[in-house]
């Protein structure tokens, strides 16, 4: 289930009681994607579904080409102009992020899972 009230998303304010409040778990969200918590959970799942044998390393890529929201237009080219930081551990390449295409305002996800359907990584 996704939070952050869009289309086909739960409101923040639908959080569980059991998190806290709605507005902690939307500022932890982004903070723990700064300080890389998410990707160190990422990696010691899958070392443990590894260990376990439940991982087959026979990997699978996809992608697809997001749309951006017709507000996103106005966003800063450059992240450390932002006030807030962008949120990743991992700086990127000048050439990636949003831009124009044929079909308008737009950027590319890549998606790899293992065979068992399981996601690998997500750029």
């Amino acid at each position: 289930m996704g939070f952050g009230g869009g289309c086909g998303r739960a409101p923040w304010r639908d959080v569980p009681p059991e998190y806290g409040p709605w507005q902690t778990v939307y500022g932890l969200l982004p903070r723990w994607q700064r300080e890389g918590v998410w990707a160190r959970a990422l990696a010691l799942l899958q070392a443990r579904a590894d260990a376990a044998g439940l991982i087959v390393w026979e990997v699978s890529v996809d992608s697809t080409v997001c749309r951006a929201h017709q507000h996103a237009a106005g966003a800063r080219r450059d992240g450390a102009g932002q006030e807030e930081p962008p949120v990743g551990v991992v700086g990127e390449p000048a050439d990636h992020g949003l831009g124009r295409s044929r079909g308008g305002f737009s950027t590319k996800i890549h998606l790899s899972c293992e065979q068992g359907q399981k996601p690998l990584s997500c750029r």
